[in-house]
Formats: structure tokens, sequence, C-alpha cells
């Protein structure tokens, strides 16, 4: 018989300054987000995999810089109709090197924060070289920015962001459970953000707690729907 999941309860996204675990994979990231206020032309660029910590960093600098967060994709021509007063954050830009009406968009943003003496943070999974835009203006100003790369995360970071996950959403895990999921789990933070919520929803349908077995049973599922 199938397990009937529960409500799909939000989670408490802790995404404060004190709440990012700086490891050798993030600290460069880090300490230019600390740093803000001497980026070279006033523009930053973060890249790294999803789930690598680049949405936490841009709220890290949003909360610092008093910064209005944007998708790339929610850009519109309207937003230049007012110049910017404040520092802005695109996040995944790379989704719009197709789209030449955002890019264009984008490119008079840069343009009117260059002037305006504003910050400008983006954000895009790989180094912003190998974003391609389609307006070549553009990509040469995304060029011009400071990088800073989020690498994968080692055995010790993952293990602390699933201890994070978990703290999150008010879980205890049994002690074993994040060691072997360190081992087996696909080693990324976006497969750890859906394997503790999967783990949250079933434990709360069965009203038992998060353990080895279920952890190794969950696992091998979510593997096989990926595999």
């Amino acid at each position: 018989m199938a397990t009937q999941l529960g409500l799909d309860l939000p989670a408490r996204a802790a995404l404060g300054r004190d709440d990012f675990l700086v490891a050798p994979s993030n600290a460069l990231a880090m300490t230019m987000i600390d740093d803000w206020q001497n980026w070279p032309l006033r523009k930053m660029v973060l890249s790294g995999p999803e789930g690598s910590g680049k949405t936490h960093l841009t709220h890290v600098w949003a909360a610092a810089s008093g910064a209005r967060i944007i998708a790339a994709r929610d850009l519109t021509i309207d937003l230049l109709d007012i110049p910017p007063t404040g520092p802005i954050a695109v996040e995944d830009v790379p989704l719009i090197s197709k789209d030449i009406d955002i890019q264009t968009t984008l490119f008079h943003l840069h343009n009117q924060l260059a002037e305006a003496g504003q910050h400008l943070l983006m954000t895009g999974t790989q180094a912003p070289s190998l974003w391609a835009m389609s307006l070549p203006d553009l990509q040469s100003r995304i060029d011009a920015a400071g990088h800073a790369a989020l690498d994968p995360a080692d055995d010790n970071l993952l293990a602390a962001v699933l201890g994070k996950l978990f703290n999150d959403r008010q879980l205890t895990p049994r002690a074993d459970v994040i060691p072997y999921l360190v081992t087996h789990m696909e080693r990324s933070f976006e497969a750890a953000r859906r394997i503790v919520a999967t783990l949250d929803a079933t434990s709360l349908a069965r009203k038992k707690p998060v353990t080895r077995a279920l952890a190794a049973e969950l696992l091998d599922i979510d593997t096989g729907d990926r595999g």
C-alpha cells in the first residue's frame, strides 16, 4: 500500500551571516561578500553549482548592503524608469542568455547602477566567462566584474550542511544518519536539500524518527528515480 506523505510544511530557511558555514570551498566568496564595499568597479559575480550557497550569500549581502534581490528572469523594462537608489543583486543571470530583451534591461540597469555609484551582485552556476550572453556589450561588462567561485563541498562541509538543513526543519536524526548520507548521497547541496525534505515528509507521515534505515530506503528511491 502506498505511503501517504504528510503536508509539505514550510521549513525555516536560516539565511543570516552567522548561519553560513565557512569552509575552504567557500571562504573566498564569504570574504568577498564581507568586503563588498571595496569591490572593484562596485560589481561582483558569485558562481557555483545549485545549492552551493549562492542564494544564502546573496541574502547575507543584501542584509549588509540594503540591496534588492531580483531573479534575472523577472527583470522588466519598467525597472529602468526610476534610477536605482541602492545596490541590486540579480540571481541566475545565465538563464537569460538567449533572451535579448531581458539582457538589454540588465545592460541598462548595470549602467544606471554604475552612474549612481551603486553596487551590483550577479550569480550563476558557471564561471561568468561561460555565461555566453547573446548581447556582447552585456557579456563584456559581466567579464569585468570580480568573481568568486563556490567549489563543491568536502565531507565535513556536506555533513555540516545536512545538519543545518535538519535543524532548519527542527528535526533530530539518529546519530548515524548524517555520516551515512555523506557517504552514499549525490554530492551536491541541492541533493542534500531534496533528501532532507523527503526524510522530513516521510517521517511525519509514518510518525517515526529519522533513522539510517529510513535514509537508506529513501536514498535508494532518490538515486533510482534520478538514475
